[in-house]
């Protein structure tokens, strides 16, 4: 996890292997927005309902119809139906892991973790996250690559590519109306010019060890932007802008919800927009062991109903869309089988997730279940697919090789395969 002082002290610090700049970075103004809603959303009573089955199986909600003719969702998504022409929902995701912190890395990463994984660890990560290898891939400028809010949820680490690309976290609720992000303030004792002195003289010193060798090594240049760039996030008055919310209209921080997973999408939009590559919202608790249509209904869908209609909506109005991939998922779904406690259990067999941006096509269902949500029909895709094709739509190689510091090779994506009918 970086804050400023990680940041800072690992920028002088961080010896950078020539494995990790094998690869020369690659620009693109696309980024990645990631809701992430860690329990397991019952997405049987949201993005893909039966009903037609019978009552146990299909449970206390009706589908409404959407924006585009055919589809149907839940009827406490309303405001979300209407933006349907700006996202596509993928119904057949599928994998084999139904504990939720190995679940949350296969999604966040596209890796099942090996039998030593320590899902309590923070950050747990066997694999870089997706966020960490678009860092990793991207040049960055006067705002991090990569970001996390409003906390930095345990599988969103870099692993083996090292704490460079780990992400910047925003550890505050942009709801709050004390939301600040302290982190970007230089110490009370250490005054804004006295701090662009240091990085003057540490700038000349460094230019008086330079020689032809030093010069010729992009490593060298790397750990060196790595370090000016930690210094001048502090400094930056993009960056500050870029962290001010209460620069948006009030009615539009209406819009998204004033709740925190709400400013959290307003807030990602704004980070994309000053030019963040990935920023990861963990959102949390859909893990609806009991009473899943009561919380649901009055706790988990109405303020996801309002933030990501309106990012949707928002970045579509600022010609976003094309730019920004988002992604809605949590780990796995719920079981079809209703509970005597009117809970749903784990169930990642067949789940949901939405999709939209990026050049992707959206308007659409990927995929189908069968009549009672139990299995995927004509095929499922798995968390690799879904790596493949989000790391696809913000246009990065992901046939190249990715490396640990000891020089050890990775590759990117696990052999997984783009979801054809969105491109």
């Amino acid at each position: 996890m970086n804050t400023r002082r990680a940041f800072l002290q690992g920028s002088a610090s961080l010896a950078v292997p020539h494995y990790l700049l094998a690869n020369e970075p690659q620009t693109s103004g696309k980024s990645l927005i990631i809701v992430f809603l860690r329990g397991g959303p019952s997405t049987i009573d949201m993005f893909d309902m039966k009903p037609e089955a019978p009552l146990e199986i299909r449970g206390e909600f009706s589908p409404i119809s959407t924006a585009v003719p055919g589809i149907q969702i839940s009827e406490h998504l309303p405001l979300t139906s209407q933006q349907q022409d700006k996202f596509s929902i993928i119904r057949n995701l599928s994998h084999s892991d139904s504990n939720h912190g190995s679940g949350d890395h296969y999604i966040l990463t596209g890796y099942k973790p090996s039998p030593a994984f320590q899902s309590k660890q923070s950050p747990n990560n066997h694999n870089p996250s997706l966020g960490s290898i678009i860092a990793h891939e991207r040049k960055s400028g006067a705002v991090p690559p990569y970001i996390c809010l409003p906390n930095m949820h345990r599988s969103a680490g870099s692993a083996y590519l090292g704490p460079m690309y780990s992400p910047f976290v925003i550890a505050a609720d942009p709801n709050s109306p004390k939301f600040a992000v302290p982190d970007l303030a230089p110490p009370a004792v250490i005054e804004e010019k006295r701090l662009g002195r240091r990085s003057a003289l540490r700038n000349n010193l460094s230019r008086l060890t330079d020689n032809s060798h030093v010069s010729a090594n992009r490593k060298a240049n790397s750990f060196r932007e790595y370090r000016e760039a930690a210094q001048s996030l502090m400094l930056s008055t993009k960056a500050k802008a870029a962290f001010d919310i209460n620069r948006e209209p009030a009615a539009l921080r209406e819009q998204y919800g004033r709740t925190t997973l709400g400013q959290s999408c307003l807030m990602a939009r704004r980070l994309v927009e000053a030019g963040v590559q990935c920023v990861t919202i963990q959102h949390t608790d859909w893990d609806t062991h009991d009473e899943n249509f009561r919380l649901l209904k009055d706790e988990l869908l109405p303020p996801l109903d309002s933030a990501i209609s309106t990012l949707f909506a928002d970045l579509a109005d600022r010609g976003m869309t094309d730019s920004t991939t988002v992604l809605v998922t949590g780990e796995f779904g719920r079981t079809p089988k209703i509970t005597n406690s009117a809970g749903r259990g784990h169930f990642p067999a067949a789940f949901s997730a939405l999709i939209s941006g990026g050049g992707l096509n959206t308007g659409m269902c990927v995929g189908k279940t069968d009549k009672n949500g139990t299995t995927c029909v004509d095929g499922c895709y798995t968390p690799e697919d879904l790596s493949q094709t989000i790391l696809t739509s913000l246009e990065i190689n992901t046939h190249q090789e990715l490396h640990s510091a000891e020089g050890r090779p990775f590759a990117m994506v696990n052999n997984g395969k783009k979801i054809k009918e969105l491109f």
